[in-house]
């Protein structure tokens, strides 16, 4: 059996794959998931990492609008569904190994649950970790109702 990634590796400048082949030899873990890390295109800013199954990732290919896996609430869950704070997809890339994706979204306000603008705001430093950003929103209103966990 070719391992598709390995034939990538030696593909030429923009060779092209059926989407269908390429969906099919991602590597997606035991629980059929893949995390996908979000970062806003024009900046680079690292916004935040969830994870995708198959489903989500082909939703999202097809309308543009991130759509996640959530795995606290067993269900497919699309970026900002309750709290308004959607992502919009620029561009999606595979790792050279097919087990990680890079979303490129255009994200509308905050995209941490905490109502920060990224879900990285934690500096871990030598002897203490401090925060770096405060919250755009206050996180009781930034949802309709309590949100517990990812």
């Amino acid at each position: 059996m070719v391992n598709t990634f390995k034939e990538l590796e030696r593909a030429e400048l923009n060779a092209r794959r059926p989407l269908t082949a390429i969906l099919a030899a991602i590597r997606f873990n035991a629980d059929g998931l893949i995390p996908a890390i979000a970062q806003q295109h024009d900046s680079g800013e690292v916004l935040m990492m969830a994870w995708m199954n198959r489903e989500a990732l082909e939703e999202t290919l097809d309308t543009g609008r991130v759509c996640y896996w959530s795995r606290s609430r067993n269900k497919l869950w699309r970026k900002g569904e309750s709290s308004g704070q959607q992502q919009h997809l620029r561009d999606a890339r595979l790792d050279c190994d097919g087990d990680t994706l890079l979303l490129q979204v255009e994200q509308t306000g905050p995209a941490c649950h905490t109502g920060r603008r990224s879900c990285f705001y934690v500096a871990l430093e030598k002897d203490a970790a401090r925060i770096t950003s405060e919250p755009l929103i206050d996180p009781d209103t930034l949802y309709q109702k309590p949100q517990e966990g990812r």
